[in-house]
């Protein structure tokens, strides 16, 4: 299998023949850990990525094309994008915290001091979007994850799943649709 072109190995990797990932992985670990290191300097992230990158040839539905280039630039520009997203997400995660003045703080809404019925009505509401998240794809549950409550744009998004960011607007779309059809048949139940 060593003999074979990184074309040939990537199709065999496409039907999840895993001897192909792993002559690829030979050829090419080092240089993919190579350049995260380089850019992120930290050793055992570049590692994370090293895994992050293969992972995705393993997982990803595009093909590469030799007619559009060599392959190694092609994993280059996978690199590239998880460990920009990396970044992104680090930078996200390390943002300095909000200063809220005491006035401010005042002004909000405290679970403890609500009334019965207001923390009824809020818990029933936890309850309906708990169940809901029930007829969820795990990759649905990801994207309102990422988009709702981790703070990526719909271009984020798309870089992230490699993906489209009209399929990424649709996919988000449609998740919103069954959600948003199972809470009102909660609603009508309840």
């Amino acid at each position: 299998m060593r003999e074979l072109t990184d074309h040939q190995l990537m199709l065999l990797i496409q039907s999840k023949q895993s001897e192909a990932l792993s002559v690829l992985y030979d050829r090419y670990s080092s240089l993919v850990y190579s350049f995260a290191w380089k850019t992120l300097k930290d050793e055992n992230v570049a590692k994370e990525i090293v895994q992050a990158v293969f992972m995705r040839l393993w997982t990803t539905k595009s093909v590469y094309d030799p007619e559009q280039g060599r392959f190694s630039s092609w994993l280059l520009t996978i690199t590239r994008n998880i460990t920009t997203d990396w970044l992104r997400k680090r930078r996200r995660d390390t943002a300095p915290l909000v200063q809220v003045e005491p006035e401010q703080l005042a002004k909000i809404p405290d679970e403890a001091s609500a009334t019965p019925e207001t923390a009824a009505v809020n818990s029933e509401m936890k309850d309906q979007i708990r169940s809901a998240y029930r007829d969820l794809s795990a990759q649905q549950i990801h994207l309102l994850e990422h988009f709702y409550w981790q703070g990526y744009s719909i271009s984020e998004l798309a870089t992230i799943y490699n993906q489209p960011i009209g399929t990424v607007k649709n996919r988000l779309h449609q998740t919103l649709k069954i959600l948003r059809r199972h809470l009102v048949a909660e609603g009508e139940q309840s």
